[in-house]
């Protein structure tokens, strides 16, 4: 395994639309989730996708620890050509940073209950429903595959701020 550089925005490969992966049970498959998830957590982060680590392919990982899932914890977990469906019209604003973006956080609006499906590694279908963190992390995860970044799904860049200062953001808000 090996902790892979992440690609920052500007880099062209998190602008493009990420392909399809015909056999999720190839090795190289499984070769470049194990580094994926080093990568993940060496960052440290919740979330990363293929296109994170300068590869256009269909793949994320991620998980949801329990001081941020809102009780509800997920193990770490690969998912090949992954999709939503959003379960509900309702969207709610939620604090979003990314590893391809360091240093910034905004706030964003994501659907609030979702299903996703995929495939494992192993070749088995994976179909889960989530709301929550645990469901914008895989929004925000899946947005990658196909070249969208979190800044582009705010409606307000007023709400994006350097991390050390998102407080400010926060406390203006709740004023």
């Amino acid at each position: 395994m090996a902790v892979l550089t992440i690609a920052r925005m500007g880099n062209p490969v998190l602008r493009a639309v990420a392909e399809p992966i015909a056999d999720p049970t190839d090795p190289e498959v499984a070769r470049l989730a194990a580094d994926m998830i080093e990568t993940m957590m060496d960052a440290p982060g919740v979330g990363l996708a293929a296109p994170q680590v300068a590869v256009a392919r269909r793949i994320v990982v991620f998980r949801v620890p329990a001081d941020r899932g809102e009780g509800e914890t997920v193990a770490t977990t690969v998912l090949v050509n992954p999709v939503i469906e959003p379960l509900d019209g309702g969207t709610e604003l939620g604090w979003e940073g990314c590893l391809s973006i360091p240093g910034l956080r905004g706030l964003v609006p994501r659907h609030r209950r979702i299903r996703y499906r995929g495939i494992g590694l192993d070749g088995a279908p994976i179909e889960r429903e989530a709301s929550g963190f645990h469901a914008r992390v895989l929004q925000h995860e899946i947005d990658h595959l196909d070249g969208v970044l979190y800044i582009d799904r705010m409606d307000d860049l007023t709400l994006l701020a350097f991390t050390d200062e998102a407080h400010h953001i926060t406390d203006a808000r709740k004023g």
